[in-house]
């Protein structure tokens, strides 16, 4: 699978694509509401065979006869996802994981629906034609592949985009063969490679802090409603948006570097919402969840093999000359000496190096398992 992005030039007609997607909004609403109805009373949860066979009958009603705008794929789709959520919700309580089940959602800040077989056809050059209206898009490549779905998102800045699935056969991909490396990913450096090599993050949204906080302090100095306020919330909307496109882009390069440098890459399984917990919007802003996803696929796509280590796995006190474990090496201390062997030891440059040992060897002679590596 693949996901082509497009972006809608801006029209009169996108107005009818903000109703059908507040109208999904709405519906999304109403179907929590069903779920949390028929919970208080039988005390199960209403599965997405039942909710489906509901919205059918309603659909015809005079009431919700409105729904029928949107789409029964759309609507169904609306339906899947709550499913989804619902199910992950479940999970997590099984492993003592603490969530909010799915809740209400804004209208004005539900984002999306997809269409699936029906209700959008490609025109000639840059048309598409979305439930019975056109629309232009900046096509910056084509489309080789069977479409599987279509999703129209609207951005927090009243943009759209088309984001199209396909299902892309990928062709024979040579294994590439080279050096190997293990990757330590920190707080006061963005990466740390056995080599000994740090990469510095270049912290896209502290550099930009002073001018998010002159931005917000902008909105909140408007009267609520007015055009005003609605013009300074688009321009911090705007700068948010160019900080996360800037930490995009700088992913995907360092992604590509380090790639083109090495045929094998082994990192840590990390914990990122524990991560956040602890150091909140520093997490955020290196973007380690984006970024490994962004470099398994590109591993993927250019043949390297990569792998995670068992987050579990004591990497930082372990001694990478001698394996010796130290009882524990608080996260102050950035140097440290091993008590068996005398090696002084950088706390990333050596949680690196045992990344990269028990990468290598496949768990040879290794308590620790090969974590499964999301995209790969």
């Amino acid at each position: 699978m693949k996901a082509y992005v497009f972006k809608l030039y801006h029209s009169k007609s996108n107005k009818h694509l903000a109703g059908k997607i507040n109208l999904a909004g709405s519906i999304y609403n109403h179907l929590i509401a069903l779920h949390r109805r028929y919970y208080k009373l039988f005390g199960q949860h209403l599965s997405v065979v039942k909710i489906q066979r509901h919205i059918t009958r309603l659909k015809k009603t005079p009431r919700f006869a409105h729904w029928n705008k949107l789409g029964s794929q759309a609507i169904q789709d609306i339906a899947q996802r709550i499913e989804r959520a619902y199910n992950l919700f479940f999970r997590n309580l099984q492993h003592g994981i603490k969530t909010a089940p799915p809740s209400f959602k804004k209208v004005r800040k539900y984002r999306s629906f997809t269409l699936k077989q029906a209700g959008y056809k490609l025109l000639e050059e840059n048309q598409i034609k979305i439930m019975g209206r056109i629309y232009k898009y900046a096509k910056s490549r084509e489309i080789g592949c069977t479409i599987k779905t279509l999703t129209v998102k609207r951005d927090t800045l009243g943009d759209f985009w088309l984001c199209f699935v396909v299902d892309e056969e990928i062709g024979p991909i040579n294994v590439r063969t080279g050096k190997s490396v293990g990757l330590d990913f920190g707080l006061k450096t963005f990466l740390t490679t056995s080599d000994a090599e740090k990469i510095q993050s270049p912290m896209f949204m502290r550099k930009a802090s002073r001018e998010i906080k002159r931005l917000s302090r902008k909105v909140s100095t408007k009267k609520p409603g007015s055009n005003n306020r609605e013009k300074a919330r688009l321009d911090l909307a705007r700068k948010h948006r160019n900080i996360a496109n800037q930490r995009k882009d700088y992913h995907f390069k360092q992604a590509h570097a380090l790639v083109s440098q090495y045929a094998e890459i082994f990192i840590e399984d990390l914990n990122i919402k524990a991560m956040q917990r602890l150091w909140g919007r520093k997490i955020s802003d290196l973007g380690h969840a984006q970024f490994i996803s962004t470099l398994f696929w590109v591993i993927k796509k250019q043949g390297v093999y990569g792998a995670k280590i068992d987050r579990f796995y004591p990497s930082s006190k372990t001694c990478s000359s001698c394996l010796h474990e130290l009882p524990e090496l608080p996260l102050s201390i950035r140097e440290w000496t091993c008590p068996i062997c005398g090696s002084v030891h950088d706390r990333d440059v050596n949680a690196a190096r045992n990344i990269f040992r028990v990468g290598a060897s496949t768990c040879k002679g290794e308590s620790v398992r090969l974590a499964p590596a999301s995209g790969f």
